[in-house]
């Protein structure tokens, strides 16, 4: 498969050492580059671990060494974090089942290195959500204040409560019962994903490997906007790179298991992107599997929106047409998670709200 145009970071990315031996301004880029795609302390540490961080330019050493210590009080944060969450979710009988980030950095999976993260995302069983909701506000973790349309907006057609935020320490957690809303077109049963829980550490899960990989790009591929889509993208590579070596039919049942949980176009996209942007190594047999005819009569159009959005949001890697596809990609996302007869009462109720004093629910995006 052709790789995607290459822009400077991502150079850096696949290639740690070549950073070295760029000039003031191309590091310069670089630096800049992947701080706007929060990949800066990920950059760091992958030359960390190949040596060649040590030859850097002090005047760009520093901004890898200053990355490298927010990711490190990240790590402390949010173990400290997740003792409150899981003593809170214990007391009503529930576990402590991190999402994203957040368990990447518990499972201490290589995918963390250097992995910042700005909540806190975890999941309980749907019938549990107002249980484990009322434990957390006794320890400390407070239901976001909403108006009304918007919290029974949150009640009735989200997959997750209203964010949670400590009264003390300010961390940000999102409550999940499923990973995509009852109204978006995959039926997803998330009791399945609570059949294959692996422990991170004593009181604390994550998704199986096959279902981190499928839920991070089921979360990416529903996203509406792309100003981390290339750090999303770095995660499924990087995941796709090691689990395989970790689980011996990872491949075999990775589509299998899509399909089960209705998340294969999604899926599909992450395989083909990864291999696109990062010359993540996919076997042929898994491709085929996954590719419908329907899939590639939208390639063309899916590669115009999408090799848009993997790029950093940086003046030197726009494309032609950029500000076109991210649109575009918002519209759709808005699709994807809403039936257009839910969809378009839902905007206009929401683009009313704007004219009054804002719309509390943005601060939850």
């Amino acid at each position: 498969m052709r790789r995607a145009p290459d822009f400077e970071l991502l150079t850096a990315l696949l290639d740690p050492g070549a950073l070295p031996g760029m000039d003031m301004a191309g590091a310069a880029r670089v630096v800049s580059q992947a701080r706007v795609s929060r990949l800066l302390a990920s950059l760091a540490m992958a030359m960390q671990d190949s040596g060649d961080l040590e030859r850097v330019d002090p005047a760009v050493r520093r901004h890898l060494d200053s990355a490298v210590l927010v990711y490190e009080k990240q790590k402390q944060d949010l173990a400290y974090d997740c003792e409150s969450i899981r003593a809170a979710l214990e007391s009503v009988g529930e576990k402590l089942v991190l999402l994203k980030g957040g368990a990447y950095l518990q499972a201490e999976l290589p995918v963390a290195r250097g992995r910042l993260i700005t909540d806190i995302d975890i999941i309980v069983p749907r019938e549990r959500i107002e249980a484990a909701e009322q434990a957390l506000n006794a320890h400390g973790w407070e239901s976001s204040k909403l108006d009304p349309y918007n919290e029974s907006y949150y009640r009735r057609w989200s997959h997750e409560t209203p964010a949670l935020v400590h009264c003390k320490r300010g961390t940000t957690l999102d409550l999940h019962h499923n990973i995509l809303p009852p109204t978006a077109g995959p039926n997803v049963d998330a009791s399945l994903l609570f059949e294959r829980l692996r422990t991170a550490r004593p009181g604390v899960f994550t998704l199986s490997l096959q279902d981190m990989v499928i839920h991070s790009a089921t979360h990416l591929f529903h996203e509406g906007e792309f100003y981390h889509g290339l750090r999303d993208l770095w995660d499924l590579d990087r995941m796709l790179r090691q689990f395989p070596a970790e689980q011996a039919d990872f491949w075999d049942g990775l589509v299998e298991r899509a399909r089960q949980l209705e998340l294969q176009e999604s899926l599909f996209h992450g395989l083909v992107y990864a291999q696109l942007v990062f010359g993540t190594p996919v076997p042929g047999r898994v491709m085929e599997r996954a590719t419908t005819l329907a899939q590639r009569l939208r390639r063309p159009l899916m590669d115009f929106l999408f090799l848009r959005a993997f790029r950093p949001d940086h003046p030197d890697c726009r494309l032609p047409l950029t500000a076109a596809a991210l649109n575009m990609l918002y519209i759709r996302s808005h699709y994807l998670r809403m039936p257009l007869y839910l969809l378009l009462p839902h905007l206009l109720r929401k683009a009313w709200m704007r004219r009054g004093d804002g719309d509390p629910e943005e601060t939850q995006a």
